[in-house]
């Protein structure tokens, strides 16, 4: 293996001129220039400008809400798109269920215990609750254990998820529901 040449240690000293050749070529800016360039905005800086741009976002985001509104499938969230959520979606909203009602009937009983505290009505109230709670739950088991033989039969698989998708979805009010329902009650979809 050859050894590398030794270097030589070659310093110049400048002379005067091409020390003040190197420099930056201008001088440097005063405080109040620097101050007065970072006042002004980099980019849009106009009012008309600004109000365009706002415009321009609340026009899209209505496209996007109403997109979404309708079920267009490019609105949609990660967690509505695919063709068995859409199943899924249909097959709720065309069915009466326990947990539609739900809310309304708590929101009963819950005033029904307010008015009538430390009475025997209250306490009705109470195993009414979770009377209805227990037939919710049921509810949803039933639809769970028919709805997965279906979604096999015609997906082969399902997504990760479905369970809590069908369940949240059936537990909305109908009129809450987002994407809002593209079918009525009954009209359930082609299996």
């Amino acid at each position: 293996m050859a050894k590398a040449a030794p270097k030589t240690n070659t310093t110049v000293n400048p002379t005067e001129e091409e020390l003040l050749e190197q420099g930056k070529g201008r001088p440097t800016p005063t405080r109040r220039e620097r101050e007065a360039a970072n006042r002004r905005p980099i980019v849009g800086g106009s009012t008309e400008d600004k109000k365009a741009a706002r415009a321009r976002l609340t026009n899209e985001r209505e496209k996007a809400r109403v997109g979404m509104a309708n079920g267009e499938e490019r609105y949609l969230p990660a967690k509505d798109k695919g063709e068995q959520r859409k199943f899924v979606r249909d097959w709720i909203d065309a069915r009466w269920n326990v947990g539609e009602i739900m809310m309304p009937v708590l929101v009963l009983f819950l005033i029904v215990g307010f008015a009538a505290s430390q009475t025997v009505i209250a306490s009705y109230a109470l195993l009414l609750v979770w009377a209805f709670v227990a037939l919710f739950v049921i509810d949803c088991v039933v639809l769970w254990l028919s709805f997965r033989k279906k979604l096999t039969a015609k997906f082969g698989s399902m997504q990760r998820g479905t369970f809590l998708y069908i369940l949240t979805r059936a537990w909305q009010l109908r009129f809450l529901r987002l994407p809002k329902p593209q079918v009525k009650r009954g009209q359930y979809p082609t299996r």
